[in-house]
Parts: C-alpha cells; sequence; structure tokens
C-alpha cells in the first residue's frame, strides 16, 4: 500500500481523511499546514500528497508548486471549497493530478481519486520497471502441475487472445496476468487492473468507462475509466464472476465492439486493450443458475487457464516460501530472513487452503514474531486442522453439550472470526474466506438487519 501525507488545518478534516485512507491499508501521516507539511515530505518519502488549498502560512498552491519542484514523482491531490472551484483549475495547471471538493462526498469517492493518483504514478514508471523486470517473473520452480499452465501461458501470450484464468482464491491469478502481460508484446504499455468485488455498481461503471462532466450528483469534471488508461497495454478484469447483470451486457458490448461511451457521454471511444479476466467461482454453475451470461462467458474464455493450488504444486513451495519472505525480510527492513529446516518441514506439511495468499500471511506473522534472523516452527502459527493463526477454543455449556447451530449461524461465526483474525480488514476478511469483498457486505448488511 501507499504512503500518503494528508496536509490541512481543519483536524476533523484530516482525522476522516486518515482513517478512510487507513482503512484501506495506506500508511498516512498528518500535517496541520504547509510548513508542517513540506518538513515531513524532507524527511520521509511519501507517494501521494493530500492537500487542502487553503491553510494559514503556506498554502497548498504553494505547498504543490515546490513538491512539484522537489519531488516531481509524487502525486498531488488537491482539496478545494465548492465556492473556489478556480483555485483548483489552477492546481491542475501546477500540476496536480485531481481535486475534490470540501466536504468530500464520500469515503468510497476519496479512496477512488486516491487509488486513481496512484495508479497514474504506477503508470508513468511502467516502463522503466518493466524494462528492469524483464525475464524476472518466475512463476514455477519446476512442479509439474505447473509446466503445462506456464507452457500455456508462453504460447497465448504473444497473441491478442482473451484470456481466463480460474482457480482458488489466492493462488496467484494477478501475478500471473502480470506475467502474461510482461511476456506479449504490450509489455511495454500499462497493465490496469479493477477488482470487480471491491466497489458498487455505480462506483464500478464509472471506474471501468469514465464519466462526463455532470453525468451524476458530484461528477464536477470529466474522468478517464481505467479502460482507457491501460490503451496499448493490458486490463486485467479480477473478481469477474462478482459483475452484476447490467454490467455484465455492458462489458460484453466493449468486447464485441471493441468501443465504448463515458458515463454520460455520447462519444466513442477506442478499447485498444488486451483482455485477460479472473474469477474464483463456478462460471458455468453461474450460467445454468442464470447468474453469469454464456455470451459473455464465452467471449472472457477464448483461452482458459487453471492455476492449480498450491496442493497440487508441492514441488514449488519451499523456494517460494524462501522468495516470500525474502520480500518481507526487505519490507520490514530486516534483509536475510530464512527458514530453519524444520520449519520448511512444517510448511510442507500444511495443507494450506488458501494458497499462496495464505502462506505469504503466515510467513509475514512468522516475520514479525522471529527475534532473529531465522525462522523457526513455532513462529508459523499453523494449526493442524488446516486453519492458520492461533485458535481459541470456544466454552462448553455446562453438561458439556454444545448448542445446534443453523447454516447462517455457524456462516456469521466464520465471517466475524475471519473480520478478527484481520483486524478489521474487510477485503483481506474477504479473501481468506474465498469470496468477493461485495458478497461479504451483503451478507453483513442481512445479518445487521432486524
Amino acid at each position: 500500500m501507499a504512503r500518503i501525507l494528508v496536509a490541512d488545518d481543519e483536524e476533523g478534516v484530516r482525522s476522516f481523511l486518515a482513517e478512510a485512507l487507513e482503512y484501506e491499508g495506506h500508511s498516512v501521516t498528518m500535517a496541520a499546514d504547509g510548513e508542517e507539511a513540506a518538513r515531513l515530505m524532507a524527511r520521509q518519502g511519501v507517494d501521494l500528497l493530500l492537500t487542502d488549498l487553503r491553510m494559514p502560512g503556506m498554502d497548498g498552491l504553494t505547498l504543490l508548486r515546490k513538491v512539484r519542484e522537489e519531488q516531481p514523482d509524487v502525486e498531488v491531490v488537491v482539496l478545494t471549497a465548492v465556492g473556489t472551484v478556480e483555485s483548483a483549475v489552477a492546481a491542475m495547471k501546477a500540476g496536480a493530478f485531481d481535486y475534490l471538493l470540501k466536504p468530500v462526498g464520500s469515503p468510497a469517492e476519496l479512496r477512488l481519486t486516491v487509488a486513481r493518483a496512484l495508479e497514474r504514478r504506477a503508470l508513468l514508471n511502467w516502463k522503466t520497471e518493466a524494462r528492469q523486470s524483464a525475464g524476472a517473473v518466475e512463476l514455477s520452480w519446476g512442479a509439474p502441475a505447473m509446466h503445462p499452465v506456464v507452457e500455456a501461458l508462453r504460447k497465448v501470450s504473444p497473441t491478442q487472445a482473451t484470456v481466463l484464468l480460474v482457480g482458488e482464491s489466492g493462488t496467484g491469478k494477478e501475478v500471473t496476468a502480470r506475467a502474461l502481460h510482461q511476456w506479449s508484446e504490450r509489455a511495454d504499455g500499462p497493465f490496469v487492473a479493477v477488482n470487480c468485488a471491491a466497489l458498487t455498481e455505480t462506483l464500478l461503471e464509472s471506474e471501468l468507462f469514465g464519466h462526463e462532466k455532470g453525468a451524476f450528483t458530484g461528477a464536477v469534471a470529466q474522468r478517464r475509466g481505467r479502460i482507457e488508461l491501460a490503451q496499448g497495454g493490458t486490463f486485467f478484469l479480477d473478481e469477474v464472476g462478482e459483475l452484476k447483470a447490467e454490467l455484465q451486457a455492458k462489458l460484453l458490448r466493449v468486447l464485441q465492439e471493441r468501443r465504448f461511451e463515458r458515463v454520460g457521454g455520447t462519444r466513442t471511444l477506442e478499447a485498444d486493450v488486451r483482455w485477460v479476466a479472473a474469477t474464483n467461482r463456478d462460471l458455468k454453475g453461474m450460467m445454468a443458475r442464470g447468474e453469469f451470461r454464456e455470451d459473455l462467458y464465452h467471449r472472457l474464455a477464448v483461452f482458459p487457464i487453471r492455476l492449480p493450488s498450491l496442493r497440487e504444486r508441492r514441488e514449488d513451495l519451499r523456494p517460494l516460501a524462501e522468495l516470500l519472505l525474502r520480500r518481507i525480510g526487505d519490507e520490514l527492513g530486516r534483509p536475510g530472513l530464512r527458514l530453519s529446516p524444520e520449519a520448511v518441514a512444517r510448511l510442507e506439511a500444511f495443507t494450506w487452503p488458501g494458497n499462496v495468499r495464505e502462506l505469504r500471511n503466515a510467513l509475514e506473522r512468522a516475520a514479525i514474531l522471529a527475534d532473529g534472523p531465522v525462522v523457526e516452527p513455532g513462529h508459523l502459527w499453523l494449526d493442524p486442522t488446516g486453519a492458520a493463526g492461533p485458535v481459541v477454543d470456544a466454552p462448553v455449556p455446562e453438561g458439556g453439550r454444545l448448542p445446534s447451530l443453523t447454516l447462517e449461524e455457524l456462516e456469521r461465526r466464520a465471517i466475524e472470526q475471519a473480520i478478527a483474525d484481520e483486524a478489521g480488514n474487510r477485503k483481506r476478511a474477504a479473501q481468506r474466506l474465498g469470496i468477493g469483498l461485495r458478497t461479504l457486505y451483503d451478507k453483513l448488511r442481512r445479518y445487521e438487519s432486524p
């Protein structure tokens, strides 16, 4: 996640913005004015600055110009009151990525703008990163189950065929999509990903296609969608099985005609992108139940590839774990972390129902718990029944018998436990449970209903 600096002289606004962004996992630092923000940026690097335009002392426009001069790779989003849009226009001319009107309409609007700014930052550096990492993607270390997968990816990557990646949650579908992009003729173009479960239907439509000024309440300026940002590159639709019926129809048209319009617009735009989609759901079963369009499925599944679970590729487990632990060690500022032989044996004996994602989570916890450079079995917090993390026994009532529970109650307890295990982060809880974020929110709303 990104490092974000929030500068605003109103404490309530600062706290609201910080809380909304920290909910998404970002690291947020706050400053009460422009001078404090400039001092903080001189001491620590940030990926994005979110600043009010009107502050005492150094105002937001002055701060923006200072950032553009001294740290041009930092993206800037400015906040401005409704009556001073002219100031926001001046800020855009000075190099701001975008602006938000105060008061900010919703946390979702804020997060969406920040996500777009961070994506812009990544896109600007994409060609350099692509050249530096050419050939660096490692999908397997010799597991027989991965041989046909890698071979299929190598064969389809030079083409423009639409690829559908299927497999359990956590099997590395986005990593595979990035490898497909890197091995393609579009490697110098952008790789743009959208998680179809992470946004409401209205926001997702605007995110995909963009919108024109005045298309809906809060649309104060024209916005380019993710499909436009992916022009010349690869567009990755993650969790495509979570799309609602109306958006399925609109996506089908884009896939068929390679054209689209922004929300509220009439001008037709070209969609020059390579399509890759992914899902952990049974799309054929959904088609049989009328939940997923058959014509859309056939457009997406031109070249389907099933990614095997970690249980099917045991030969990859040790080198993959060592690679992940090295990356985790670098992120934590503790390079040189390694697994003891006993820890490796413990990892190899585990079933990994959450696949690579669960493996990474277990290694990150172990790295935090380990005092020295060696991760031992006791640091791994693995339960032989298949659940990662410490297990807390529920109290048994008098008489020694547990009360009988309905399936809905069992489901509710599993969701509550997953949210607790992920420290309240619902996005990671959904990933842990193997369901879409929208599905998780639907279930939580149902539980809260009287």
